[in-house]
Formats: C-alpha cells, sequence, structure tokens
C-alpha cells in the first residue's frame, strides 16, 4: 500500500548567509496598522491615561466620583437593561429567519434587500421617522384611534421611554445581526442534517445536535457586535427616550461632562467604564462559546 505524501511548510524565505530575509509583502499591513494606532490605539491609550488625571483630588478621584455618584453610576444599569434586551430580541428573532431562509431562493434575495435599507438609514433618521410614526400624533395612534382602539386623551406612549429606545435598537440592529447569522448558517454544509436524518434525527434534533453547535462561533460574535453597538447608544436615547430620567445611559453622562461641564477627565473614566463593561460582557460571552462546539466554524458545500 503506497504511503499518503507528508505535507511540508513553506520555506523561510533567508538571504546570504542564511540570515532571515524580511518579506516585502509584510509592507502590505503598514496602512492597516497605521489606520489602527491612530485611530483606535493612541486614543484608547491617550483617554485611558486622562481618566487618572482629575482636576482635583488624587488619580482615583474620577472613579470614586463616578461610582459614588447616584446620578453616574446607575448609567451602566440603564445602558445594559436597554442594550441587553435589545440584543436578544434582534438574535433570537434573526436565528430562525436566516434558518427558513438558509436556502438561495428569489425570497432570500428580495428579504435581503428590503433588510439593508435600514442599515443605510442611520439611526438619527430611524429615529426621526419613529417620532412621525409612534408619537403622540403620528399614524399609528391616528390608526388606533379611527379603530377606537385608544383615545387621544390615552394613548400608546410608544416614544420618549424606555420602550421607544429599545425598538429603535432593535429597528436598526436587526439587519445587521440577521446578515451576519445568515452568512454563517449557509456556510453550514446541509449535507450533515441530512446524514443526522438518515440516522432519525427529526428536524429539531438536526438544529440542536448539528446546525446550534456549529453556529455557536456565529451566534456569539453576532452577539458581542450587536451588544457594542446597542450599549454605545446615544442618538435614540436623546431623541426616542427621556435623557434626563429612565433613558440616561452611559453614553449621555459622558457628553455631559465633556461638553457641559468641560471635564475631559471625568468624560474619559465614564468612556473607559463603558468600555471595560463591554469587555466583560465580550468575554463572557466568548467563553460561553466553548461549551457548544471546538472546531471548523463552518463545513464547505462543496
Amino acid at each position: 500500500m503506497a504511503s499518503l505524501p507528508t505535507l511540508q511548510e513553506p520555506p523561510v524565505p533567508r538571504g546570504a548567509g542564511g540570515k532571515l530575509r524580511f518579506d516585502p509583502t509584510y509592507g502590505l499591513l503598514a496602512p492597516a496598522t497605521l489606520f489602527l494606532l491612530l485611530v483606535f490605539v493612541y486614543p484608547f491609550v491617550y483617554g485611558f491615561v486622562l481618566s487618572f488625571q482629575p482636576n482635583q483630588g488624587s488619580w482615583t478621584s474620577n472613579y470614586a466620583t463616578f461610582f459614588s455618584s447616584p446620578r453616574l453610576w446607575p448609567t451602566i444599569l440603564t445602558t445594559f437593561k436597554i442594550a441587553m434586551p435589545a440584543t436578544l430580541i434582534n438574535l433570537g428573532v434573526a436565528v430562525p429567519l436566516a434558518f427558513r431562509l438558509r436556502v438561495k431562493s428569489k425570497y432570500q434575495k428580495w428579504t435581503t434587500a428590503i433588510l439593508v435599507v435600514p442599515i443605510t438609514l442611520g439611526t438619527v433618521l430611524i429615529a426621526d421617522g419613529m417620532l412621525t410614526y409612534f408619537g403622540p400624533k403620528g399614524w399609528l395612534q391616528l390608526v388606533l384611534q379611527s379603530l377606537h382602539i385608544v383615545t387621544a386623551d390615552d394613548p400608546i406612549r410608544l416614544t420618549h421611554n424606555y420602550i421607544g429606545v429599545v425598538l429603535s435598537l432593535i429597528v436598526s440592529g436587526f439587519p445587521f445581526v440577521f446578515l451576519l447569522v445568515l452568512s454563517y448558517i449557509t456556510g453550514i454544509d446541509p449535507v450533515l442534517a441530512r446524514a443526522a436524518a438518515t440516522l432519525g434525527a427529526n428536524p429539531q434534533q438536526q438544529f440542536r445536535h448539528v446546525y446550534l453547535p456549529l453556529l455557536s462561533p456565529g451566534l456569539a460574535m453576532a452577539f458581542c457586535l450587536a451588544f457594542v453597538q446597542a450599549f454605545s447608544v446615544f442618538p435614540s436615547a436623546v431623541l426616542l427616550g427621556a435623557p434626563s430620567g429612565p433613558t440616561r445611559v452611559i453614553s449621555i453622562a459622558a457628553y455631559e461632562a465633556a461638553f457641559e461641564q468641560y471635564d475631559y477627565s471625568m468624560a474619559s473614566c465614564a468612556a473607559m467604564i463603558m468600555g471595560f463593561v463591554q469587555l466583560v460582557v465580550v468575554s463572557a460571552a466568548l467563553g460561553l462559546r466553548s461549551l457548544f462546539y471546538r472546531g471548523p466554524v463552518v463545513s464547505g458545500k462543496g
């Protein structure tokens, strides 16, 4: 029996005398590296250092003030109560819809095209449209009043409160989550589910034991990206919520510190705390991902 050929690693480029030679292709990374350093790394390091340089007090005064102030530290819980439900709702609706549309068809193309529209509009335009549609004098209220479901004196409150902000995050975030989940589901080889069916697995068992383990890395990534996007909510909380009341999120606290109190050190402190909370949630989600499946994310279709 012939032996199988062994795979060999590509040779490392070496110059004269056996010294390692620099590969010019690595120079292509220079623009991206420079962009990351200037746009992400430097602002983060600068803000982190600035947060420990308060206008008054010791180097930890900003953090002590934030966690001792009844107007500042509750913004963490408020933001979490807004971002987490919106993220879970988007993910919970996107998974069955993407699973249903995983087979290429004209419905998949039309649905994908329609769902791209909210991404192109932006949060401000979506908030303005929701004010026109869900406001006290909006189209929805007028239709409900014409059907005698509600009265003009007692309309359904869907704006300038908690519900309005969550609805805005769902409308703006769902297309992004759906397209991301759809890309993962369509990358799973359908032959695996057919093989499970030949062994007696019903559709529910196929999803639980075949699709869900392979889809868990994609779900974790979609959850992380959607949560980070929702946790940094600002325009929706101002336009559709009550920025001085139940929807005073941590980004509003950072804005007030920077542009109303002109305390950039405290604003940096709020931004660092917001980033730390996001990091904790993202790390937990990525850690739970390993409980489902360890291996390739998707399998080829060919």
